[in-house]
């Protein structure tokens, strides 16, 4: 498996006066999206649904009657990973639903998952929001549903109701039977994981646990004659036990059992090296296949950023995550690097890169009555970058550097928050700006320029700017009570939000009640965070 590194989004976009889905959609009516149809590389190239992207769609025509509600074989649906529901269907009374979506490859039947949203329609069928999948090979099934048989005892009526087989259920319209998730009642009786079948469910475990006799449980695994230890690869026993070893050139996982392609997520590029003896014969690309791995004898390396070769950059609870598929076929002719034979017909290497939403950034500026200079001799780098920047003016196009400013009582500090990579389709909201005597963010006192995305203090001024991630800000300048106050600390708290997710805390803006009626996908207190410290900061007091 690869390192997943990842900026997941929620696809909410909705205008002030939506349509109906039920009667604005986009039929999907492809007969290769039918669980039926297995993938045949000889008659064409998988199936991408890249051109899918938030809208409202129906399963129509050879496509099927609606998404299936249980797991899909790898390759089929004219696919690599086919993507099913995996949940139950609404009634139309439910409105519209979330549910989650999961693609099937590699033997496990979610090893991708998002979001979309679900509306039973009152004409008997469903129409389904579906995000951008964030790597190919994916597309959405349909499935053909059987329907259900009058159940007549002496004698039929127009008041009969339909009855379905055994593992299915009946669906809004009366008459479809749906397969039943057994899964969403009190999960399948398993212990750990339930995955939801045509007809019926399995129990799964864990990487490093089995399931025990019963099907349902799970245990630790003792040793490497069960199941391979749960190693993807090599299975070392010794006298303590047993651990898992990776073939050179891959690197084990942080679940200690799974052998990884190396990928390296820094804030402007991914990099992954994938080793030649897995990709010998092979040539490789990303989604963009302008963008293609270079080879250095022993490694193929690629190089890309969130911003090119195709790379998907989403928002998903409390992470940002970018994503891109490499993808190997075999070569036309021998290469330079002295590749003769293939061993594989086809590799497909995932990569994803995980950052954090929220971000606490630091940043020093010292006011004084006696015009002590302050001088900033380095940038805030975080995970996603972020620095916070003192600017000469409100032109906010120079950051003072090298030429130190010379800030007294009452002058203006400009301020802003700057993104090192800009990448469209996020915006940022300033949570929290607050100051502190010290370096410390905990110090006490502590003053709030800004607090839950709403200005604290009439003095500050925001400004507008072209690129939504950036944040620019006017305040006069202060500092703290008492003679050992002498200099003073910026703190801002920021978070990034999909720019077209009405629904987001972005979106809400000023929001002062937020830590109480915040739902589970805003969390505050699951965000994870990331102190971006800045200085040193030397001052200069002249008697």
């Amino acid at each position: 498996m690869p390192q997943i590194l990842l900026l997941t989004f929620l696809v909410t976009s909705v205008s002030p006066m939506a349509l109906d889905p039920c009667s604005a959609y986009v039929s999907l009516n492809d007969p290769w999206r039918n669980t039926e149809h297995q993938l045949d590389e000889s008659q064409g190239s998988p199936a991408c649904d890249s051109h899918v992207d938030g809208e409202w769609y129906r399963f129509t025509g050879m496509a099927g009657d609606a998404m299936p509600t249980f797991c899909v074989p790898e390759n089929h649906c004219g696919t690599h990973a086919p993507v099913w529901l995996n949940g139950s269907h609404p009634v139309e009374g439910d409105g519209i639903v979330q549910r989650q979506a999961c693609a099937s490859f590699k033997g496990n039947c979610c090893l991708w998952n998002t979001t979309v949203e679900v509306k039973a329609c009152s004409g008997g069928y469903y129409v389904y929001r579906l995000a951008k999948p964030s790597v190919c090979f994916h597309v959405y099934c349909g499935h053909f549903y059987d329907v259900c048989e009058e159940d007549c005892q002496d004698s039929c009526s127009d008041t009969d109701e339909c009855t379905c087989p055994p593992g299915s259920v009946i669906g809004h319209d009366g008459q479809t039977c749906f397969d039943e998730n057994e899964c969403e009642q009190n999960n399948g009786g398993c212990s750990e994981i339930c995955v939801n079948l045509k007809g019926s469910h399995r129990c799964q475990c864990g990487v490093g646990r089995v399931l025990r006799s019963d099907g349902r449980t799970c245990e630790d695994i003792k040793g490497c004659h069960s199941n391979n230890g749960g190693c993807s690869h090599s299975c070392i026993e010794s006298e303590k036990g047993y651990h898992c070893e990776c073939p050179r050139g891959l690197v084990l996982s942080d679940d200690n059992h799974t052998c990884q392609v190396p990928v390296l997520c820094k804030s402007s590029t991914i990099e992954v090296s994938v080793p030649r003896e897995l990709v010998g014969g092979l040539e490789l690309f990303l989604t963009n296949t302008s963008c293609r791995g270079v080879s250095n004898g022993t490694h193929v390396n690629i190089f890309f950023s969130l911003k090119t070769c195709g790379t998907v950059v989403e928002v998903v609870e409390d992470k940002i995550v970018a994503s891109n598929l490499v993808t190997g076929v075999p070569k036309q002719t021998p290469g330079s690097s002295g590749d003769v034979i293939i061993r594989t017909s086809k590799l497909l290497i995932p990569v994803t890169c995980e950052y954090p939403r929220l971000y606490n950034i630091s940043e020093g500026y010292v006011p004084n009555l006696r015009n002590a200079p302050l001088e900033i001799m380095s940038r805030n780098h975080g995970i996603f970058p972020f620095t916070l920047e003192i600017f000469k003016d409100n032109e906010f196009e120079e950051p003072y550097r090298e030429a130190l400013p010379t800030l007294k009582l009452r002058d203006s500090l400009y301020f802003g928050i700057e993104p090192l990579v800009h990448v469209s389709g996020l915006e940022s909201l300033v949570e929290s700006c607050f100051a502190t005597p010290t370096s410390k963010m905990d110090e006490i006192p502590k003053y709030y320029l800004i607090r839950d995305g709403c200005v604290s203090d009439d003095s500050v001024k925001q400004y507008s700017s072209r690129d939504h991630l950036v944040k620019h800000f006017q305040v006069p300048v202060f500092k703290f009570v008492g003679k050992d106050h002498k200099e003073v600390f910026l703190h801002c708290q920021v978070l990034v939000c999909r720019m077209l997710d009405e629904q987001s805390r972005c979106a809400q803006g000023c929001h002062r009640r937020l830590r109480r009626e915040a739902g589970p996908a805003e969390d505050w207190a699951r965000l994870q965070r990331q102190t971006l410290s800045g200085g040193p900061i030397s001052i200069d007091w002249e008697d």
